[in-house]
């Protein structure tokens, strides 16, 4: 049992937690949420011995054992698998002691090295280490590999490994999914599940802790709270827990309206798409979570583009790949972009997911094929290094400035102001900006451009939870084109109605939802590659049908979508004004409901009814158009 009695943090002069009483009880995986800077990290680093307390105390079994991930890796000629191995540190200098005393011939001193390494159950050390090398991505042929050969995002994986390898009865895992696909997010979520130590993970990816925690605790203005339950469970709870306490009551109201039109509209025009039901599961899991919705600082969104010409962008029997390199990453890659599609991109890191986007960003010049780009085609592309590439000593306002020439200051300030860089934060150098702010600032400026094709590759890896729900949302709402690449499956499925799978060399629809996809991820056979191809599973694509096939299903879709269009358009029109007419209509009820309103006189009033009126009889009559609208669609598409 862990107990933090009546514990204070403070980091430099600031007071991040105060009060704090909670008992973590054994077998427990506890998900530690809050807002960026609220003081998770440094609560680790208490239990951790690494920052003293302020007040009060933690209380913990003697002798028992902690695992954490290494912040740092040294440039190490180990190869992959010793390094994993030497997590359990008590195993690692057995092995080094029998080794020493084989070599020195000390016969006595090696008996007693075989003895305690059997002792640690250390024979099967290198099959063990070797399992959680494979669950996070690493290929056979890399476990001999030098430490120091590998990336950034790699070592922090063999750091992952380590930490798992280390016999622990508690197990502090901080932002674990960052640098992982979502293939390896799915494996740790299973290991976890099976880990029996107490676990503390910290994370902002709300379907890794529904997948693995049992509690949360929720820090927020100095307090921490426990929860029981997942994280959508703690959302729910803590949604009533600000009712109870009234608070932001009328904002809350506000936001009912807002999301349930929300969820009302995307239900109904993915009803009848199975790639599409991900997004509808995770729309029903919001609701109740409105006053928790409506604290949210954040709220943007993607402008609508001035044209949204068909198609946007096409890629042709491509090859992809790097110059010198001596064979491509991608072969015969067809892939279109129409208004309105929303595609996220599937497979393992190293697979091509960025090299695809790469591609039809323009970056990467083609091998063989043809890239075919609308000349209206407005590409707006996060890519894994754009937070790094922002300016050091610049401010917001200096980085937009350039994008604008001529704009007066105050729309700049306005703009930014909707991205929540207000007043003089427009005006402070990024340098003192955490990640979070980075990458808030680098959609802004994406966002200016009204881009009608969003590429995004790893877009949320700095942004919390809150920042997280405001993107899905936008993306939700955006009308262009999406390419997504993340591992957070709470955005893809919220964002994306269409799945492609890139794996060995191929891109290739993915015929099911993301909750298809976990499962056929868990039931390949224990020796599968962690590049098998979706067509490898029942729920994959039919990997039978002949090119010429799949180029005439292509074909007849793209006329379909062409005979479509005008459809779409007024579809788009509708909705555009259904959303609108939500947001005045929530304004108009918010006066009514306004005492005060009634003292000022009968006029006001009468005017606001009749304002009501007009509003409730359009969206009524928009109602009935976007029925028929869809229903033609979708008989079109039968």
């Amino acid at each position: 049992m862990i107990r933090l009695k009546d514990l204070a943090l403070r980091r430099g002069g600031r007071l991040l937690l105060s009060g704090v009483d909670i008992t973590l009880h054994p077998g427990w995986r506890v998900g530690v949420v809050g807002r960026n800077g609220c003081g998770k990290t440094s609560l680790f680093a208490a239990l951790l011995g690494e920052l003293d307390l302020d007040a009060g105390a933690i209380e913990r079994p003697a002798g028992q054992r902690v695992a954490t991930v290494a912040q740092e890796t040294p440039a190490l000629p180990d190869a992959a698998i010793d390094y994993v191995i030497g997590g359990d540190a008590a195993l690692a200098a057995a092995l080094a002691e029998e080794a020493r005393a084989t070599a020195a011939g000390d016969h006595a001193a090696a008996a007693a090295a075989h003895l305690r390494i059997d002792e640690l159950a250390g024979y099967d050390a290198r099959a063990r280490a070797g399992r959680l090398l494979h669950g996070l991505g690493f290929g056979a042929d890399t476990h001999a590999t030098p430490v120091r050969e590998f990336s950034g995002g790699w070592r922090v994986r063999l750091n992952l490994a380590r930490a798992l390898m280390a016999p622990s009865d508690l197990l502090l895992l901080d932002e674990p999914t960052n640098h992982l696909d979502l293939d390896a997010v799915v494996w740790l979520e299973d290991w976890l599940r099976r880990y029996e130590g107490t676990l503390l993970v910290i994370s902002h990816d709300r379907e890794f802790l529904d997948g693995v925690c049992s509690h949360v605790v929720h820090i927020d203005d100095g307090r921490a709270r426990l929860y029981t339950g997942d994280y959508t469970g703690f959302e729910r709870q803590r949604a009533e827990h600000l009712r109870q306490q009234q608070i932001a009551h009328d904002r809350e109201q506000a936001e009912r309206v807002r999301l349930q039109a929300f969820v009302d509209r995307f239900k109904a025009k993915a009803s009848k798409a199975k790639q599409a039901q991900s997004r509808v599961k995770r729309l029903e899991k919001l609701a109740g979570t409105e006053a928790v919705r409506a604290e949210s600082p954040f709220r943007f969104v993607f402008t609508t583009p001035d044209r949204l010409p068909s198609p946007l962008l096409r890629l042709d029997d491509v090859q992809a790949g790097y110059a010198g390199a001596p064979r491509p990453v991608l072969s015969g890659v067809r892939f279109a972009l129409e208004p309105g599609e929303r595609i996220a991109l599937l497979g393992p890191n190293g697979a091509g997911k960025s090299t695809l986007v790469k591609t039809l960003v323009g970056e990467l010049p083609l091998r063989a094929g043809e890239r075919l780009a609308h000349r209206d085609l407005r590409i707006g592309y996060f890519a894994q290094h754009t937070v790094e590439s922002l300016r050091e000593g610049a401010s917001p306002i200096e980085h937009l400035r350039p994008l604008a020439p001529g704009v007066a200051e105050q729309r700049l300030r306005d703009f930014l102001g909707g991205w929540n860089f207000a007043g003089e934060r427009a005006h402070e150098a990024v340098d003192g900006f955490s990640g979070g702010e980075r990458a808030r600032l680098a959609l802004a400026l994406i966002a200016w451009s009204q881009p009608n094709v969003l590429l995004l590759d790893e877009p949320t890896n700095h942004l919390d939870m809150d920042m997280r729900e405001a993107l899905a949302e936008a993306l939700a709402d955006f009308p262009g084109a999406l390419v997504l690449v993340a591992h957070d499956r709470h955005l893809i499925g919220l964002a994306c109605d269409t799945f492609w799978r890139v794996a060995e060399g191929r891109v290739e629809p993915f015929d099911g939802d993301l909750d298809d996809y976990a499962r056929w991820l868990r039931g390949r056979s224990a020796g599968g590659a962690p590049g098998e191809t979706a067509a490898a599973a029942a729920s994959g694509a039919d990997a039978g049908a002949s090119a010429a096939d799949a180029r005439a299903r292509r074909q007849a879709a793209a006329r379909q979508r062409e005979a479509q269009r005008p459809l779409r358009a007024r579809l788009q029109r509708i909705e555009q004004r259904l959303a609108a007419l939500a947001t005045e209509l929530a304004a108009c009820e918010a006066q009514l409901a306004d005492p005060a309103l009634y003292a000022a006189g009968g006029d006001s009033v009468a005017g606001l009814l009749q304002q009501r009126g007009r509003l409730v009889a359009e969206q009524v009559t928009l109602e009935e158009d976007w029925l028929e609208v869809s229903g033609t669609l979708e008989e079109a598409s039968n």
